[in-house]
């Protein structure tokens, strides 16, 4: 089974390297569930590891139905990443119904030409699974991250393995979503070939502040939030 570490930082991926995970999607700002990362944190990591990365092309937080100025700006990502040296891509568009957007996704698509393309969680909130499947299936999607729509994969295993008898062998599906030491080999014994996880540990700095950053109060301006080391030992280890 490969593990993804969901990569936050310079730091994190470097962590996921070492502790033998064997792919990298790399993002910032895991509390709104992950956004595009800087070029100069892509560059760094690409020069520092070894091991595949994938960038998550996502322009903002909130939902996943973009206009055409923010697909625009989405797939001018991928072509800079694509040229840097980006092994693939994860990302994901839906219509104002939840429905997959077909149209965008394939925009993005063919901007990452012969690389491979993971459709994101924004499948979790499709209402109609099989037929979004179906639809990511037609273009070319080489794999979906997905809870099962459930609150963790943990949860979501029933829907999960649903998912992956329906799709045979024409896409991967990766289950990602609160996937930890406790509960990952539920998912090997189930036969998935690849599982996404961030690891992460939260760390409180020692500083103080004088006045606060963040207006939406979410995420304290104190934290530091990183994959870790020996966490991501952990799962290799009990999936190997």
């Amino acid at each position: 089974m490969l593990l993804e570490i969901c990569a936050n930082s310079f730091k994190s991926a470097l962590n996921a390297q070492q502790a033998g995970a064997q792919r990298i999607e790399l993002c910032v700002e895991l509390g709104v569930g992950g956004i595009t990362p800087s070029f100069g944190m892509v560059e760094q990591v690409l020069a520092h590891v070894t091991i595949p990365v994938f960038v998550l092309i996502r322009p903002r937080s909130g939902h996943f139905c973009y206009t055409n100025s923010e697909l625009t700006v989405m797939q001018a990502d991928i072509k800079r990443y694509k040229s840097m040296g980006c092994h693939g891509f994860v990302s994901g568009v839906l219509n104002q119904d939840q429905t997959i957007n077909i149209s965008a996704v394939k925009q993005l698509i063919v901007a990452c030409g012969s690389l491979p393309f993971t459709f994101h969680r924004a499948f979790d909130w499709t209402p109609d699974p099989i037929k979004a499947l179906d639809s990511l299936i037609s273009l070319g999607v080489n794999r979906v991250l997905t809870s099962g729509q459930a609150a963790s994969a943990f949860e979501g295993l029933d829907s999960l393995i649903k998912f992956k008898s329906y799709s045979e062998n024409r896409l991967i599906i990766m289950p990602g979503g609160g996937v930890t030491t406790e509960n990952i080999l539920k998912f090997k014994a189930n036969m998935f070939t690849e599982i996404h996880a961030s690891a992460t540990s939260v760390r409180e700095l020692l500083m103080t502040k004088k006045v606060g950053m963040n207006s939406l109060k979410s995420i304290g301006d104190t934290i530091s939030v990183v994959s870790d080391l020996e966490t991501i030992k952990s799962l290799i280890k009990r999936i190997r």
